[in-house]
């Protein structure tokens, strides 16, 4: 126990509650620098803040020390940047759940050697929770190592962002029908718009900063920003609205619109003023020059048209991308402009001549979203798979990566900047908002894992090794005991879904999507047989007890070949869509199987018989184990449940209830009475399958997709879409399963 934290519990709550509120400040306004360092280094006062005030409030102890006269070393100062960097960065999962601090400061921090950094790791892992789910290595992103901090709080893709021009306020745009307020400095939610009966594709904000325009479906709304209620509503486009730029004068906007056409709108009357025809394809981007008497256009139709606002001619045609332009914005002067497209380039435009001035190629997939500086100088772009660039426009150089991971499936959908140029912030189909620090270099490191999502996960019987698959086309083999990387097996062309291990753990036999099945020696990294008869992707695998069997799923059927021989011994048909997920009981006579037509069906191995379906979950069946005994079975749901099922006779025992987004996999322990889940709601959840109840969870920075436990019945294997592979520990859990 540290001094604080003894000196803390010698308080009445009310005076606990008012010196965790006040001494940073107090010593901050005293220039006690040292004794401050100490306080905001001392895990226990980290922990009795964040319980007590908040973790916005934490976070800005921190600005004391750097904005105060407090005089600190530079180590010092750089010390304190680091745990701020950490708490900031897991922000938005300590405001949900306090219980991850401990993990989240230890796997964010422990990898940087300054002695009070490791001395404030050893007093977190020493104070973590029992039972929990702790990381034997670091599987998170490190502090101040890509974006600042997370927003969450919709419910579907992120699909436009704006930011105020105080810089102090962003909106977003979603498809869940919604906008959100963001106060940037606290990232907290300030409001939310609802009432809408589509998609919200495009936001923007008024150059005085008092209204917005957004739009859903085909109709445009204005809102009033302080008070939140709705001005007008325009209408005239007929089909969806995919892009709004403001005039300058805030008397006008434009809109662009899946119907080939753009719209100028009068703001204080509503009325149409103008159409703008001239695309033949979806107009995708639209923005107003700083005089307000021009405005640019992009288009599906590879083209960029300059419009003149007044006469609603057209001006020029831009023609040099070889794919569809989906985004264009116009410098600050009015004489460039800059657009994205497809073709994975971003183009410099002069806008009097209509001359191409330089092609930007860095990018290795279709750019989605560009944004500029507001002095001009700068340009930040966006690419498919979580790649975001800064340029330097005058010569075209790039600045620098804020981001390395390009491994998750999730892609960013827009880009903004803030007026002083120092803060950018993303939007993404991953359903979060990400702050960026414009002008530290935020590059991630190498993770451990892959370079795409991992698939599957699977530890072998022995328990010394562990398997991933992944959408990178390659599988890895892990040392359970250290996590570190053994081998990588690399397949060209074929896209890795599943991965199971034989019972005598030498052999593993890997889902190829479309190429069927591999069976591959696990000593010598050989190929021994190829099961192939599939017309659509494998999606899962299980061998029998016996390791003679394997079944795997193949669309709406399920096959069973003998492993030695090669031959398919009968295909099981009963599904009405496609089969998800399979398990096989402990006496190698039933299988179960996992489906999106939102049932599981028991199978008898031998006869082909179908036993019974299980009927209970409301949307598609991902996953499924059984437990030990083969009594009991387990699901995972899209959605957002996992049911226990008595397999005799079918009857659903128990729904578990806990995840706020699709349930990916489930894992049983060897004692049969602890579960492990995986979710799109970037959390593992460990299960007391007696009680129902959940015991432990672990938040990560990606959605996990997979998960296993060892034979040891604590060592856990997960892998989440960003390609890390996660070792983490279940601790108190003999304990728990004792009480039980």
């Amino acid at each position: 126990m540290s001094k604080f934290k003894e000196r803390l519990g010698k308080l009445s709550p009310k005076k606990r509650l008012y010196a965790l509120e006040t001494l940073p400040g107090h010593l901050a306004e005293s220039v006690q620098g040292e004794r401050l360092h100490q306080l905001l280094t001392d895990f226990d006062f980290i922990e009795a803040k964040l319980d007590a005030i908040g973790v916005q409030g934490l976070i800005e102890d921190y600005d004391l020390a750097r904005v105060s006269d407090v005089l600190l070393s530079e180590g010092q100062t750089e010390t304190l940047g680091l745990i701020q960097g950490a708490i900031r960065k897991s922000a938005h999962i300590l405001e949900r759940d306090k219980m991850q601090l401990t993990g989240h400061l230890w796997s964010r921090l422990v990898d940087f050697e300054m002695p009070e950094i490791q001395v404030l790791v050893e007093q977190a892992k020493q104070s973590r929770n029992s039972p929990c789910l702790w990381p034997l290595r670091a599987n998170l992103e490190r502090a101040n190592e890509g974006a600042l901090r997370t927003l969450i709080g919709h419910t579907n893709s992120v699909t436009a962002v704006a930011i105020t021009p105080d810089g102090k306020t962003a909106i977003s745009a979603s498809s869940d029908n919604t906008l959100k307020i963001w106060d940037l400095d606290s990232g907290s939610e300030l409001r939310t718009l609802t009432g809408q009966t589509s998609y919200v594709r495009a936001v923007a904000i008024t150059p005085d900063g008092k209204r917005a325009i957004f739009a859903s479906g085909d109709i445009l709304k204005v809102w009033e920003l302080d008070s939140g209620s709705q001005l007008r509503t325009l209408i005239g486009h007929t089909y969806s609205v995919t892009a709004i730029a403001i005039a300058p004068d805030c008397k006008r906007a434009i809109s662009a619109s899946v119907d080939n056409t753009l719209k100028i709108w009068d703001l204080n009357s509503g009325s149409q003023l103008r159409t703008l025809s001239g695309h033949t394809s979806y107009v995708t981007a639209v923005a107003i020059a700083s005089d307000g008497k021009r405005a640019i256009s992009a288009s599906d139709d590879k083209t960029i048209k300059i419009w003149d606002l007044d006469s609603g001619s057209q001006l020029k045609t831009l023609a040099s991308h070889n794919s569809y332009v989906k985004a264009v914005v116009i410098a600050p002067d009015g004489k460039r402009a800059i657009s994205a497209s497809v073709d994975k380039t971003i183009k410099i435009w002069d806008l009097d001549s209509g001359r191409e001035l330089r092609t930007l190629t860095s990018h290795t997939d279709l750019v989605k979203a560009v944004a500029i500086a507001s002095n001009g100088k700068r340009a930040i772009s966006a690419s498919d798979y979580k790649n975001i660039k800064i340029w330097e426009l005058d010569s075209g150089r790039e600045l620098r990566t804020l981001t390395g991971d390009t491994s998750s499936i999730s892609s960013i959908t827009a880009v903004a900047i803030a007026r002083d140029g120092k803060r950018a912030i993303s939007a993404s189909d991953d359903k979060t908002i990400k702050i960026w620090d414009t002008d530290t270099d935020t590059e991630l490191r190498t993770v451990t894992g892959h370079t795409s999502y991992v698939t599957a996960v699977a530890i072998a019987p022995d328990g010394k090794t562990a398997i991933s698959a992944s959408g990178d086309r390659t599988l890895k083999i892990w040392d359970l005991d250290s996590g570190k990387e053994l081998s990588t097996l690399i397949f060209d062309t074929s896209l890795l879904k599943a991965v199971a291990i034989a019972p005598d753990s030498k052999q593993a036999i890997f889902a190829l999507g479309l190429d069927g099945l591999q069976i591959w020696d696990l000593d010598s990294s050989r190929e021994l047989r190829t099961l192939t008869c599939y017309t659509s992707y494998v999606k899962a695998v299980a061998i029998t007890p016996d390791g003679l069997t394997v079944i795997a799923t193949s669309d709406r059927t399920l096959k069973i070949w003998d492993i030695h021989s090669g031959i398919e011994l009968r295909t099981l048909t009963g599904h009405a869509w496609s089969v998800e997920g399979v398990a096989i009981t402990p006496d190698g006579k039933r299988a179960v199987s996992a489906s999106d037509d939102r049932t599981l069906k028991v199978w008898d191995i031998h006869s082909g018989i179908e036993l019974r379906t299980l009927a209970g979950h409301t949307w598609s069946v991902k996953g499924v184990a059984i437990t030990p005994d083969g009594k009991r079975a387990v699901s995972a749901s899209y959605d957002k449940t996992l049911k226990i099922w008595d397999l005799d006779s079918g009857k659903e025992l128990t729904t578990l209830i806990g995840h706020t987004d699709r349930v990916w996999a489930v894992a049983i322990a060897p004692d049969g009475k602890i579960a492990i889940s995986a979710s799109d709601d970037r959390t593992l959840k460990v299960w007391d399958l007696l009680s129902g109840k959940e015991v432990a969870s672990f938040s990560g920075d990606s959605a996990f997709d997979c998960c296993a436990i060892a034979p040891d019945g604590v060592t856990v294997v997960a892998g989440d879409r960003s390609g890390r592979v996660h070792f983490l520990r279940l601790e108190g859990v003999k304990q728990l399963t004792v009480d039980s």
